[in-house]
């Protein structure tokens, strides 16, 4: 079990959830944030404290087809070689050692 970041986020990047989040799994891209699904340690501290209330546990996401899009976006996020990056993020272990990633999955880029 994660949690993964819905639409609500995208041109949100609050940023409160980066700041509770104990292990430091929420990247910044451009537009919005991702969970990674590996680093996540299930603590649910990132839900709570989402102002947009854009953030739900996978299991819900996976019922939800307006979810379940963010869910597999999340994992591509972290899996597939992004604009500009010459291989994928993969598990990179902390989001702050990388700074703000920039740029989104084709998704979130093309989300209006």
């Amino acid at each position: 079990m994660s949690y993964v970041i819905g639409a609500g986020c995208v041109d949100v990047l609050d940023r409160s959830c980066v700041e509770v989040c104990p292990v430091d799994c929420i990247y910044e891209g451009g537009r919005k944030s991702y969970i990674n699904p590996t680093e996540c340690i299930d603590c649910g501290a990132c839900e709570v404290e989402c102002p947009v209330s854009a953030i739900v546990v996978d299991r819900k996401a996976r019922k939800d087809p307006d979810l379940l899009v963010h869910l597999e976006d999340s994992r591509a996020f972290f899996a597939d070689v992004l604009p500009g990056r010459a291989e994928p993020l993969g598990d990179p272990g902390g989001a702050r050692k990388l700074g703000p990633i920039g740029v989104d999955t084709a998704f979130v880029a093309g989300h209006s």
